[in-house]
């Protein structure tokens, strides 16, 4: 039998409704963390819209209409690699996803133990539950109302059970439910006469779900993925330092990735009279899901650009500038030539400045990382930005390319930096290995940052770094080799980067 462990946590997290295909990728996310011993267990919630999910033991025939049919009905279709066969998800229908680890390997008592913890739901309710034998399921009155459909890797659990509420069960005449033509199903809706609030069957869901696994702590977290932790709460900015710097920066036409990114930091920055100058437009022209800057098509090149740059660095009393732009792969040379006239002209009006330069890949073209380089900025960062299986969320991005860019650099002689986000879903034993790589393309200086998802529309956050891994990882980083590491929950590229290059010193920003 399962053990019970002292003090053994369960978080809960409610996901609202989510595509499926967004929630199996976080699902994913989730199982990576509890592998590598991350993570507590957890508890799942998710409503999907209407989507009809086949598992490793279906086929398309458990469908009974075509694709197209489905679409036209705004029904989607999505290939699982659960247990069971054909089913449907949509509103309406509480969906539980137990990630758990489990301590004894017994797949047969895990399942039975998920069965019973929603036939106690159920009798909370009065409705009487039936088992049929061999068969994933719970059904009242002869009809299905709970299907079950799991999946473990490395003894850790996900995907798990969907539990019609008050769903609509007009959607299941789409498909051959579970393998049988005739299956009859139901919802608690349909057994009591009346629909029944979604957060209360949750909270009796948590409940008998502790107590049929024995966990003894129950707590929710991160509410849709929304809820910042405390560490990422800190106080109002300086609104007079704000609108006197974007002031000045309206006089010269020019913008800052401070403000299209949406920095935490940009209040502090301003107050010290600091900021990144964001070059080549404000619209990119990739869509990288973690990106809050604006996509679509890009403006023209801006020719004066560069002198209205160097003399805001001027103006300003600048010692040391972060000039940084949007990626450009409409043009031939991926905007390298502006990078230029701008390290030229800061020269020129601000002779002694430091200059740290944020580029793109340039889309792989040597000749503009060539001039670039030959253009000598005092510090040249490109940032690796996540772990190479996470990559799909940097479109045309490629890792290997990154690194390319950081070796070339640092083969000319020059200080090169580079940055991760955290808290995307990647392993420490990724985020290792990832340092390692920098450190081995010559990158000699390193930020570390919590990756906060400028909307819901935005990749999620599938986890928040405490501060104390931070300074962990920040630790294993110098250790790697790095001369200066940067490290905390609203560390960003350029956070405080004249003082990294001049000490050579990593610091961390805790709110």
């Amino acid at each position: 039998m399962l053990k019970t462990i002292k003090g053994k946590n369960l978080e809960v997290l409610d996901w609202g409704c989510l595509e499926y295909g967004e929630a199996f990728s976080r699902q994913r996310s989730l199982v990576d963390e509890s592998i590598s011993g991350f993570a507590p267990d957890r508890l799942v919630f998710v409503e999907h819209p209407p989507v009809v999910t086949i598992g490793r033991s279906g086929s398309p025939v458990d469908v009974k209409v075509p694709e197209e049919t489905l679409r036209k009905k705004g029904v989607s279709l999505y290939q699982s690699n659960r247990g069971g066969m054909a089913t449907f998800h949509g509103p309406g229908q509480l969906v539980a996803y137990p990630i758990i680890k489990l301590k004894e390997k017994d797949l047969h008592l895990y399942l039975k133990r998920l069965l019973n913890a929603v036939a106690t739901l159920l009798r909370e309710y009065g409705l009487v539950h039936e088992f049929k034998k061999g068969e994933p399921g719970v059904w009242v009155n002869s009809g299905k109302i709970a299907s079950v459909g799991i999946a473990v890797r490395k003894w850790v659990t996900y995907h798990g059970v969907a539990l019609n509420v008050n769903t609509d069960l007009k959607a299941f005449d789409l498909i051959v439910p579970c393998g049988h033509s005739e299956e009859k199903m139901t919802s608690m809706k349909q057994e009591l006469g009346f629909s029944l609030n979604m957060t209360e069957v949750k909270k009796q869901f948590t409940e008998v779900f502790g107590k049929a696994f024995r966990y003894e702590i129950i707590r929710n977290a991160q509410k849709k993925f929304s809820k910042h932790p405390d560490w990422l709460i800190h106080k109002a900015p300086d609104v007079g330092a704000i609108e006197s710097m974007e002031k000045a920066l309206q006089k010269l036409q020019l913008a800052t990735v401070c403000q299209r990114a949406q920095c935490p930091n940009l209040g502090e920055c301003f107050a010290r009279g600091t900021a990144t100058f964001m070059i080549l437009g404000t619209i990119c022209t990739r869509r990288c899901r973690f990106c809050a800057v604006d996509k679509g098509l890009p403006q023209q090149v801006d020719k004066k650009e560069p002198e209205r740059v160097a003399r805001a660095v001027q103006m300003l009393g600048l010692k040391y500038s972060v000039i940084t732009s949007v990626t450009r792969d409409d043009l031939p040379d991926g905007g390298g030539s502006q990078f230029i006239r701008i390290i030229e002209q800061i020269r020129r009006l601000c002779p002694g400045v430091g200059i740290e330069i944020l580029i793109p890949d340039f889309n792989g073209l040597l000749q503009p990382l060539k001039q670039v380089c030959e253009a000598c900025p005092d510090v040249l960062n490109h940032n690796i930005e996540t772990v190479p299986r996470l990559y799909y969320i940097r479109p045309s991005a490629k890792y290997r390319r990154s690194l390319g860019v950081l070796e070339y650099a640092a083969l000319q002689g020059l200080n090169v930096k580079s940055g991760l986000m955290l808290g995307l879903g990647e392993t420490k034993k990724e985020i290792i290995q990832t340092l390692k790589d920098m450190k081995l393309a010559g990158c000699m200086y390193l930020t570390l940052g919590q990756y906060l998802a400028p909307s819901r529309n935005h990749f999620p956050v599938a986890r928040f770094v405490p501060p104390e891994e931070f300074e962990e990882l920040a630790e294993t980083a110098r250790l790697i080799g790095f001369s200066g590491v940067a490290a905390g929950p609203l560390v960003r590229s350029s956070y405080r980067a004249d003082q990294m290059f001049e000490t050579g010193q990593g610091m961390s920003k805790v709110a």
